[in-house]
């Protein structure tokens, strides 16, 4: 298969002849042969490559979650000092490009590789460039990637009105089936943003294939999504974040073990395994995390073990993970309440789960299914979402 942007150097860039050019990328934005796109760019007379934008983590994903990163320059093989604009500041209006970083181009690129979960932040990058641009008249393209995964399965709850954040900018369910580029066109058309805007497809992705199934290389995002099998608990497991308990930041496994130093290990993988959760096994782990929550400290905890990444449910498995944490250790469990995202008002896991529902539920659910269960607007709420997101996906499930 190939990437948007193979496609776009098969096409020698005729689309980009004559303009000025800013490109939205990280270490992800590698072609298939493992060229980044700013170097390409650079290489290629046809157009002028004018300036940089990078999100959260920095150009070369170096900084850790929720870490302000700075402009900076790229000094390229010519010499040349490029600016380096990020998207990532210490304050919301560090999140959207600012019009003077704008000025002299003609258009925007984005081709940052996205893990299919609302929270990841990515996706709202794009989403503020592409007001910014808007606002500008330039013309917007999104290098489509594939989503890990895959395009069918969609799972979790819709953000709710006043639970809106840069973890969550629009009602999207925690895992949304669809890659950077549908997402591209559905909030521009259905949300408004009105950009002049393209995306370059993909070619031979199939919506049935996770991963593993493209033959690409996975090149990690961000800092704590190493590899495919982190990106695929992510849904799920991301919840961690909005608790007291480690996700594992810290180790080589983040989100794929997590606990506490207080946690009884045994005890949670044993209630876990009795859930009976499809494509899924549990098992106690021992790690230390070397910085971030418990850091230094030896916490006891689980590992998601995924058996058939077809029928895993990450979102199901994370509600059943932190339901049972906090079911087992109530005189231990607690909720984050430090400022998330620029967020201080409201607590991070109401945040990541698009509203307070979720966590009042786990405090009285006595099943999984009472605390998954939808109320009748939500069902109608999800629904109506299926039926919007339809409307703009791009590629068929066999290719």
């Amino acid at each position: 298969m190939k990437l948007g942007t193979d496609v776009l150097a098969e096409e020698h860039f005729r689309r980009l002849a004559g303009l000025r050019v800013g490109a939205i990328v990280n270490a992800s934005s590698l072609d298939s042969h493992f060229r980044h796109l700013a170097d390409v760019l650079l290489e290629t007379p046809q157009l002028s490559l004018c300036a940089l934008f990078a999100p959260e983590h920095g150009l070369g994903g170096a900084a850790a979650y929720m870490v302000p990163v700075e402009d900076t320059r790229l000094e390229d093989v010519q010499s040349t000092q490029l600016p380096v604009y990020s998207l990532y500041g210490d304050s919301l209006a560090s999140l959207k490009p600012k019009l003077e970083s704008l000025e002299g181009l003609d258009i925007l690129l984005f081709d940052i590789q996205d893990i299919g979960s609302r929270y990841y932040t990515y996706i709202y990058t794009m989403a503020l460039a592409m007001q910014a641009a808007a606002e500008a008249g330039l013309r917007f393209c999104v290098l489509d990637r594939p989503n890990p995964l895959g395009g069918l399965a969609v799972e979790g709850n819709l953000v709710q009105p006043g639970f809106k954040s840069f973890v969550g900018m629009y009602p999207l369910p925690n895992r949304h089936g669809m890659t950077a580029g549908e997402l591209a066109w559905l909030f521009n058309d259905a949300f408004g943003i009105g950009c002049q805007l393209e995306v370059i497809k993909c070619e031979g992705w199939k919506r049935s294939w996770l991963w593993r199934e493209t033959g690409l290389s996975f090149i990690p995002p961000s800092p704590n999504m190493p590899n495919p099998e982190t990106a695929l608990v992510y849904p799920g497991m991301c919840l961690c974040e909005g608790t007291r308990l480690s996700e594992g930041r810290g180790t080589t496994l983040p989100f794929l073990q997590w606990g506490a130093p207080w946690l009884d290990g045994k005890r949670l993988a044993k209630a876990l395994n009795a859930q009976k959760l499809p494509g899924v096994v549990f098992r106690p782990v021992h790690f230390r995390p070397g910085f971030d929550k418990h850091a230094g400290e030896v916490c006891e905890g689980v590992f998601v073990h995924v058996t058939d990444e077809k029928t895993f449910l990450p979102w199901e498995t994370g509600v059943a993970c932190f339901w049972l944490a906090q079911k087992c250790f109530p005189e231990h469990f607690a909720f984050r309440t430090e400022p998330y995202e620029f967020v201080e008002d409201i607590l991070a896991f109401d945040l990541l789960a698009g509203s307070a529902r979720l966590r009042e539920g786990m405090q009285t659910a006595k099943t999984l299914q009472d605390l998954l269960e939808k109320t009748v607007e939500e069902q109608q709420e999800w629904e109506a979402f299926l039926s919007l997101r339809q409307r703009y996906l791009l590629y068929a499930e066999e290719g």
